[in-house]
Protein backbone atom coordinates (compact mmCIF):
# COMPACT_ATOMS: atom_id res chain seq x y z
CA UNK A 1 0.00 0.00 0.00
CA UNK A 2 2.89 2.40 1.07
CA UNK A 3 6.88 1.98 1.16
CA UNK A 4 7.48 4.70 3.90
CA UNK A 5 4.07 5.89 5.53
CA UNK A 6 3.64 7.80 7.90
CA UNK A 7 1.47 6.10 10.69
CA UNK A 8 -0.01 7.63 13.76
CA UNK A 9 -1.24 6.07 16.60
CA UNK A 10 -4.21 8.27 18.61
CA UNK A 11 -6.05 7.76 21.94
CA UNK A 12 -6.87 9.79 25.08
CA UNK A 13 -5.16 8.87 28.23
CA UNK A 14 -4.82 4.98 29.40
CA UNK A 15 -5.44 3.74 25.84
CA UNK A 16 -2.75 1.97 25.13
CA UNK A 17 -1.60 3.59 22.12
CA UNK A 18 2.20 4.04 23.64
CA UNK A 19 2.29 0.48 24.21
CA UNK A 20 1.10 -0.41 20.51
CA UNK A 21 3.08 1.90 18.78
CA UNK A 22 6.70 0.61 20.61
CA UNK A 23 5.12 -2.88 19.85
CA UNK A 24 4.93 -1.91 15.92
CA UNK A 25 8.51 -0.34 16.41
CA UNK A 26 10.16 -3.78 18.16
CA UNK A 27 8.02 -5.47 14.49
CA UNK A 28 9.73 -3.51 11.88
CA UNK A 29 13.05 -2.98 13.42
CA UNK A 30 13.00 -7.47 13.38
CA UNK A 31 11.74 -7.30 9.70
CA UNK A 32 14.87 -4.50 9.08
CA UNK A 33 12.66 -1.88 7.66
CA UNK A 34 14.06 1.79 8.23
CA UNK A 35 11.58 3.90 10.58
CA UNK A 36 11.74 6.51 13.18
CA UNK A 37 9.30 6.60 16.08
CA UNK A 38 8.08 9.62 17.17
CA UNK A 39 5.77 11.30 20.21
CA UNK A 40 4.18 14.52 20.45
CA UNK A 41 4.86 16.04 22.28
CA UNK A 42 8.60 15.69 22.17
CA UNK A 43 10.50 13.77 20.22
CA UNK A 44 13.71 16.21 19.67
CA UNK A 45 15.74 17.65 22.17
CA UNK A 46 13.94 20.98 21.50
CA UNK A 47 10.48 19.06 21.71
CA UNK A 48 10.87 17.28 24.59
CA UNK A 49 12.13 20.61 26.31
CA UNK A 50 8.93 21.63 25.07
CA UNK A 51 7.19 18.89 26.66
CA UNK A 52 8.59 18.85 30.01
CA UNK A 53 6.41 22.56 30.35
CA UNK A 54 3.44 22.05 28.61
CA UNK A 55 2.89 18.77 31.09
CA UNK A 56 4.54 20.42 34.49
CA UNK A 57 2.05 19.78 37.28
CA UNK A 58 3.10 23.44 38.21
CA UNK A 59 2.72 24.81 34.70
CA UNK A 60 -0.87 26.90 34.66
CA UNK A 61 -1.10 27.90 30.56
CA UNK A 62 -4.03 29.37 29.15
CA UNK A 63 -5.43 26.72 26.66
CA UNK A 64 -4.43 28.90 23.41
CA UNK A 65 -0.90 28.77 24.73
CA UNK A 66 -1.08 25.40 25.48
CA UNK A 67 -2.16 25.51 21.36
CA UNK A 68 1.03 27.15 20.64
CA UNK A 69 3.57 25.51 22.93
CA UNK A 70 2.19 21.95 21.35
CA UNK A 71 2.11 23.32 17.80
CA UNK A 72 6.06 24.67 18.67
CA UNK A 73 6.87 21.10 20.13
CA UNK A 74 5.78 19.91 16.39
CA UNK A 75 7.13 22.05 14.61
CA UNK A 76 10.61 21.36 15.80
CA UNK A 77 10.20 17.85 14.89
CA UNK A 78 8.80 18.43 11.25
CA UNK A 79 11.85 20.67 10.90
CA UNK A 80 14.94 18.56 12.60
CA UNK A 81 13.13 14.72 12.12
CA UNK A 82 9.80 14.33 9.83
CA UNK A 83 11.20 16.28 6.89
CA UNK A 84 14.57 14.88 6.98
CA UNK A 85 12.61 11.22 7.03
CA UNK A 86 9.62 11.66 4.67
CA UNK A 87 9.24 9.42 2.16
CA UNK A 88 12.94 7.49 3.07
CA UNK A 89 11.73 5.63 6.33
CA UNK A 90 8.26 4.55 7.97
CA UNK A 91 7.56 7.33 10.50
CA UNK A 92 5.90 6.09 13.58
CA UNK A 93 3.80 9.10 15.16
CA UNK A 94 2.99 9.10 18.88
CA UNK A 95 0.24 11.69 18.57
CA UNK A 96 -0.62 14.17 15.98
CA UNK A 97 -2.69 16.81 14.11
CA UNK A 98 -5.44 14.93 15.64
CA UNK A 99 -4.67 15.02 19.19
CA UNK A 100 -4.88 19.20 18.86
CA UNK A 101 -8.09 19.21 17.30
CA UNK A 102 -9.55 16.61 19.74
CA UNK A 103 -8.04 18.03 23.19
CA UNK A 104 -7.88 21.68 21.83
CA UNK A 105 -10.85 21.94 19.87
CA UNK A 106 -13.18 19.42 21.00
CA UNK A 107 -11.83 19.61 24.75
CA UNK A 108 -10.86 22.69 25.16
CA UNK A 109 -13.40 24.78 22.67
CA UNK A 110 -10.66 26.59 20.41
CA UNK A 111 -11.69 27.55 17.05
CA UNK A 112 -11.12 24.99 14.57
CA UNK A 113 -10.35 26.67 11.75
CA UNK A 114 -7.66 28.50 14.16
CA UNK A 115 -6.01 24.92 14.72
CA UNK A 116 -6.47 23.61 11.30
CA UNK A 117 -4.80 26.66 9.70
CA UNK A 118 -1.80 26.06 12.11
CA UNK A 119 -1.71 22.41 11.46
CA UNK A 120 -1.82 23.15 7.41
CA UNK A 121 0.95 26.05 7.93
CA UNK A 122 3.17 23.63 9.80
CA UNK A 123 2.61 20.34 7.48
CA UNK A 124 2.56 21.89 4.49
CA UNK A 125 2.12 19.15 1.52
CA UNK A 126 2.75 15.97 3.61
CA UNK A 127 -0.43 14.06 4.95
CA UNK A 128 -0.75 11.20 7.31
CA UNK A 129 -1.15 7.83 5.50
CA UNK A 130 -2.96 5.79 8.37
CA UNK A 131 -4.36 6.43 12.10
CA UNK A 132 -4.32 3.76 14.47
CA UNK A 133 -7.69 5.16 17.04
CA UNK A 134 -7.18 3.26 20.62
CA UNK A 135 -10.66 4.05 22.60
CA UNK A 136 -11.18 3.19 25.92
CA UNK A 137 -14.02 3.39 28.80
CA UNK A 138 -13.54 5.71 31.71
CA UNK A 139 -13.63 2.97 34.10
CA UNK A 140 -10.49 1.49 32.76
CA UNK A 141 -9.14 4.81 31.84
CA UNK A 142 -9.31 5.37 35.70
CA UNK A 143 -7.39 2.09 36.80
CA UNK A 144 -4.81 2.69 34.05
CA UNK A 145 -3.92 5.78 35.89
CA UNK A 146 -3.53 4.97 38.68
CA UNK A 147 -1.21 2.12 38.13
CA UNK A 148 1.02 5.01 36.47
CA UNK A 149 3.81 6.33 39.07
CA UNK A 150 3.87 9.95 38.02
CA UNK A 151 0.64 11.91 36.75
CA UNK A 152 1.51 15.05 34.39
CA UNK A 153 -1.08 17.97 34.00
CA UNK A 154 -2.87 16.07 31.21
CA UNK A 155 -3.47 13.06 33.20
CA UNK A 156 -5.38 15.40 36.20
CA UNK A 157 -8.30 16.47 33.92
CA UNK A 158 -12.40 16.11 34.75
CA UNK A 159 -13.61 12.62 33.19
CA UNK A 160 -16.23 14.62 31.20
CA UNK A 161 -13.21 16.32 29.61
CA UNK A 162 -11.36 13.17 28.50
CA UNK A 163 -15.14 12.12 27.28
CA UNK A 164 -15.54 15.18 25.27
CA UNK A 165 -12.06 14.64 23.70
CA UNK A 166 -12.53 10.75 23.24
CA UNK A 167 -15.84 11.61 21.20
CA UNK A 168 -14.01 14.26 19.17
CA UNK A 169 -11.74 11.74 17.93
CA UNK A 170 -14.22 9.75 16.67
CA UNK A 171 -16.21 12.46 14.75
CA UNK A 172 -12.70 12.79 12.87
CA UNK A 173 -11.93 9.10 12.46
CA UNK A 174 -15.66 9.05 11.15
CA UNK A 175 -15.04 11.82 8.39
CA UNK A 176 -12.09 9.54 6.34
CA UNK A 177 -12.88 6.01 7.21
CA UNK A 178 -10.76 4.16 5.53
CA UNK A 179 -7.33 5.56 6.92
CA UNK A 180 -8.42 5.01 10.35
CA UNK A 181 -8.77 2.08 12.37
CA UNK A 182 -10.91 2.19 15.43
CA UNK A 183 -8.99 -0.49 18.30
CA UNK A 184 -10.94 -1.54 21.18
CA UNK A 185 -8.36 -0.67 24.11
CA UNK A 186 -10.76 -2.19 26.48
CA UNK A 187 -10.52 -6.06 25.02
CA UNK A 188 -7.67 -8.22 25.50
CA UNK A 189 -4.37 -6.66 24.74
CA UNK A 190 -2.70 -9.44 22.47
CA UNK A 191 -5.83 -9.67 20.68
CA UNK A 192 -4.99 -6.28 19.86
CA UNK A 193 -1.85 -6.58 18.67
CA UNK A 194 -2.79 -8.92 16.67
CA UNK A 195 -5.00 -6.54 14.80
CA UNK A 196 -2.58 -4.01 14.83
CA UNK A 197 0.05 -5.99 13.04
CA UNK A 198 -1.78 -7.10 11.03
CA UNK A 199 -3.11 -3.85 9.66
CA UNK A 200 0.49 -2.55 9.64
CA UNK A 201 1.54 -5.62 6.83
CA UNK A 202 -1.27 -4.44 5.06
CA UNK A 203 -0.04 -0.20 4.79
CA UNK A 204 3.74 -1.09 4.19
Amino acid sequence: MYKTPIIVFEGIEGSGKSFHISNVAKYLKKKRRKFIKIREPGGNQNSEKIRKLILSNKSKFHKTTDLLLYSAARNENIVNLINKNFKKKIILIDRFTDSTLAYQHYGMGIDIKFINSINKFLLKKMKVNFTFLHLVDPKNMKKRLIRRKNLNRYDKFKMIFYKRVQAGYIKLSNKSRKKYLKINSNLDINGNKKIILNKIKQII
